[in-house]
């Protein structure tokens, strides 16, 4: 499978006093693909993104029909990069792709890392209140990988599935375990001792066994102008 490359600059976010690097538009030749992301691309909060296990966003664009039923024809859905994504691929979707999944991308290796946990910017990219909310409670919430083999990729280079570290693991499962039936301890603790899975996903879990309680998610969903 062929993915279309996407990447983004730090620009104002509309109707905020805040900066974002959501808006990823394709990249036009190679360029280089290191442990931090994809060369020319920025985040805005290093705090919450980017880094080792945020490297790569991948973003289904399967999903793109079901957000225009949902919401419309937005403009913003015409094209590959409304979700911040820098890789956008028909035919792989979180039930599909597994924590752990290795992948040749180019002269890289990656490996799916964790899911994506929206933030509120994208309430002000799409101009809908919720939208943050909405993309988690449909689990249309796309993935990251942390990047095992630096090197040069480029437009046109195949997403090859290499190896499957822990398949019984899918994105849909994970997601689930998540947010929909959140406090089951099986599976937390599970979660918690995925070695393959990010460190941060790992420590909810853990908090959640503790402390039997959800974390509150309404900064990150809402957040503020």
């Amino acid at each position: 499978m062929t993915p279309t490359l996407l990447t983004g600059p730090i620009a104002p976010l509309a109707g905020t006093s805040a900066t974002s690097a959501i808006a990823k538009v394709p990249v036009a030749g190679r360029l280089w693909l290191g442990a931090g992301g994809f060369e020319g691309d920025a985040q805005a909060d290093r705090r919450v993104h980017g880094g080792r296990e945020k490297a790569v966003h991948h973003y289904p664009f399967d999903h793109y029909a079901a957000w225009r039923a949902d919401l419309g024809a937005l403009p913003l859905l015409d094209a590959p990069g409304a979700f911040g994504e820098n890789i956008s691929i028909t035919g792989m979707t979180e039930d599909m792709v597994a924590v752990g999944d290795v992948f040749r991308l180019g002269g890289t290796l990656m490996q799916v890392s964790q899911g994506r946990q929206p933030c509120w910017k994208l309430n002000h990219r799409f101009g809908v209140p919720d939208m943050a909310r909405r993309v988690q409670d449909t689990g249309r919430t796309g993935w990251y990988y942390r990047v095992l083999d630096p090197g040069m990729v480029a437009p046109g280079d195949d997403l090859v599935l290499i190896d499957r570290l822990a398949p019984e693991w899918t994105l849909h499962r994970l997601w689930r375990a998540m947010y929909v039936d959140r406090l089951n301890r099986t599976e937390l603790e599970t979660i918690a001792a995925l070695d393959v899975l990010a460190e941060g996903w790992r420590r909810y879990a853990q908090r959640r066994l503790d402390s039997g309680r959800v974390e509150d998610w309404r900064p990150r969903l809402e957040g503020k102008a």
